[in-house]
């Protein structure tokens, strides 16, 4: 008997182009999930990188107030814990696929703010702020400040859980995140490598069985984010 219930992820759109100031912008959408995406160059790196000859990836994240149902506050000063972790998350992910020598010292800081929320943000906003990332650098190239791109890997990143029949699912809406006894968030390379592996059992412990299917529904349901990436990318 098949422990996997739906392999295949929501909708998934990537919008290049959405913002003219920046040198690589997105609005990527998973099903409901909206999150706007801007890649940003600083011809200067942190403090403790300077004179090293080495560049820096970075990511930020926020999610607008009416993102969603009940309105949250604006993290002016100081930013939650969940926010700090994602953003960790986005940083980490972008670094592992950057040769950071041949970026130069330069950063590029990747602004993720989610506009609507059903789930899956930080995922949508990993798989889009790579697309950003890349269209940042391919401006670089182009303006003759890059002689070949300094990315390594193209990447991704989905959600996956089990529901309470003990199901795998793919790419989980917020009414499915909520209720799943296990969940977990994948971040891969395109050659099938993986760069970051977050989950939990938030109920019934789960086995290695459910395990190995939470990792073949997540391989099986990337595909679909690295065509459309592709699409933006190559189209």
């Amino acid at each position: 008997m098949s422990l996997i219930k739906r392999a295949e992820p929501r909708k998934i759109t990537i919008t290049p182009n959405t913002n003219p100031y920046a040198a690589g912008s997105v609005i990527a959408e998973f099903g409901n999930t909206k999150v706007h995406i801007t890649a940003t160059v600083e011809e200067s790196v942190p403090g403790w990188m300077k004179g090293k000859g080495s560049g820096w990836v970075t990511g930020e994240y926020s999610m607008l107030p009416s993102s969603t149902h009940t309105r949250s506050r604006r993290e002016r000063s100081k930013v939650s814990g969940r926010t700090q972790e994602i953003q960790r998350l986005i940083g980490r992910s972008l670094r592992s696929v950057v040769d950071l020598e041949a970026l130069g010292e330069r950063s590029i800081v990747v602004d993720c703010d989610v506009l609507v929320a059903d789930g899956g943000t930080r995922t949508t906003s990993i798989s889009g702020a790579y697309v950003a990332l890349a269209l940042a650098v391919k401006k670089l190239m182009t303006e003759g400040q890059l002689e070949k791109t300094p990315i390594t890997e193209q990447l991704a990143a989905i959600s996956v859980g089990v529901d309470t029949e003990g199901k795998v699912i793919a790419d989980l809406n917020y009414e499915e995140d909520s209720s799943c006894e296990t969940d977990m968030n994948i971040v891969m390379t395109k050659s099938g490598k993986f760069i970051e592996i977050q989950g939990t059992a938030e109920e019934a412990p789960f086995s290695r069985e459910q395990l190995d299917a939470l990792l073949e529904v997540a391989e099986s349901s990337l595909k679909y984010v690295f065509n459309e990436q592709d699409r933006v990318l190559n189209g």
